[in-house]
């Protein structure tokens, strides 16, 4: 963290917290009158309600949490409430306190369990009219919205979070390795500009250009090996 009008970092022991309640007019806060905010916590999760799972706007969904009971005594109680929500298309509302702060938890039937994920507050989710209040209402050529089609249906798929690579990761993996080995760092990799789209109609046409270009893959008699799969 650097000074705002200086430029020049500043320490850490010089770093405070504060509340802006005007401008430029702050109320600094320390950490020892944080901790003295304690919610109680029950270590269990309270119903307070039943709502339909559509009524939740996945704005507010926030971080999932798998729930199991804790015991043989409650897992009959577990289960037929468990049942009752996947048979009612409902989900629990209740409250939890995580990590000294207190949060409202949907629960919902997942499997054999239940999935729990902590909702967002009100104050926490922007309204988007303000962020799309400058998009205009466009009346689209057919021609453009057929070409838009055609691009979704050849790239349709299905979901499979497994194909997902988190490059970012990877190359830190092999910086470390690296280092390990005791050899120099190098780049792993440079961000690759996004060429500039002028018209959105042969940006259309480009693509389905290219997807009809790809040659086809060779049938042969051979099989190839299975490949193996990370199981970890």
């Amino acid at each position: 963290m650097v000074d705002a009008e200086s430029g020049e970092v500043v320490d850490k022991e010089d770093i405070g917290r504060g509340y802006e309640y005007a401008k430029g007019q702050y109320l600094s806060v320390e950490d020892e009158e944080l901790e003295n905010i304690r919610i109680e916590s029950t270590h269990t999760i309270e119903i307070d309600s039943f709502v339909p799972r559509v009524e939740i706007d996945d704005r507010y969904l926030d971080s999932p949490y798998y729930i199991s009971p804790t015991d043989q005594v409650g897992q009959e109680a577990f289960s037929v409430i468990r049942d009752a929500m996947r048979e009612k298309k409902m989900v629990g509302l209740g409250r939890v306190v995580l990590t000294r702060r207190e949060h409202v938890v949907m629960l919902e039937p997942f499997d054999k369990g239940l999935l729990a994920t902590t909702l967002r507050y009100q104050y926490e989710v922007r309204d988007h009219k303000e962020y799309f209040e400058d998009i205009p209402d466009l009346k689209l050529p057919t021609e453009m919205k057929n070409l838009a089609g055609h691009i979704v249906e050849t790239k349709a798929n299905h979901f499979e979070p497994a194909k997902f690579e988190d490059h970012y990761e990877k190359a830190l993996v092999e910086l470390l390795r690296t280092k390990q080995a005791g050899m120099p760092v190098q780049v792993v990799g440079e961000e690759a500009h996004a060429p500039r789209v002028i018209n959105l109609m042969d940006a259309l046409r480009n693509s389905i250009k290219a997807s009809e270009k790809k040659p086809a893959a060779a049938s042969t008699g051979a099989r190839r090996p299975a490949k193996k799969r990370n199981t970890r």
